[in-house]
């Protein structure tokens, strides 16, 4: 699947697409609006058919080594770019958790296991909002599953599932969650669409081409 950082206002934006290297963009000029982690620290357990699911927002030097360990797999690497030294990893977090507070990364932990890495973020103010017909509020998903044993059995979709609706549980400003995974990603593509998810339209983002997927609030007990 795939992510994107978040950077400090104070320079302009840096943006690594994943699949692709990174571009410059101009400094996004909306107001700020933070993303709280301690928000979201309160958010779960909630419960799935695999146990209980919780979102941590994420802590450098507890979680680097095993978010590291995760970008250096090639699967992943494809698509998030992050592979190499920890610093490389460390950069890319320490960017949202010390920037504008418009995203906010998290580690999803599974029945007491740490098992994946998630960035929730207001999509609205950020660059990806350029590229589609946003509404205020809009909350962005970028996320990683981060065992190959855990992956290609649905979990994916379960999970993406549950956290849209974490989400609209718990910002009920956000009239819809978003994502924008890499076409040529046809399990990340097929996991959302599993999870309620509903394709938009094809974008053209800095460095990728990308399905739009959306999750809105009226049709979520539909779909």
């Amino acid at each position: 699947m795939q992510g994107q950082p978040a950077h400090p206002a104070a320079r302009p934006r840096r943006t690594r697409r994943p699949g692709r290297h990174p571009v410059r963009l101009r400094h996004h000029r909306q107001p700020a609006a933070r993303m709280s982690p301690g928000h979201i620290a309160d958010w779960g357990p909630a419960r799935t058919p695999a146990g209980p699911f919780r979102l941590v927002p994420v802590r450098v030097e507890r979680d680097l080594p095993l978010l590291a360990r995760w970008m250096n797999d090639p699967a992943v690497a494809a698509f998030w770019e992050l592979s190499g030294p920890p610093a490389l990893t460390a950069d890319h977090v320490r960017a949202q958790l010390t920037g504008d507070g418009r995203s906010v990364p998290c580690l999803g932990v599974l029945d007491s296991t740490p098992m994946s890495y998630w960035e929730i973020y207001r999509a609205d103010l950020d660059p990806l909002a350029r590229h589609y017909p946003s509404r205020p509020h809009d909350t962005g998903l970028h996320v990683l599953i981060g065992a190959a044993r855990d992956r290609g059995r649905g979990l994916g979709s379960l999970l993406l599932r549950t956290v849209a609706d974490l989400v609209l549980d718990n910002r009920p400003a956000s009239p819809r969650v978003v994502a924008e995974p890499d076409l040529r990603n046809t399990p990340s593509v097929t996991a959302f669409l599993n999870a309620g998810f509903r394709f938009s339209v094809e974008a053209d983002l800095p460095g990728k081409r990308a399905a739009l997927m959306i999750r809105d609030r009226s049709l979520r007990r539909l779909l």
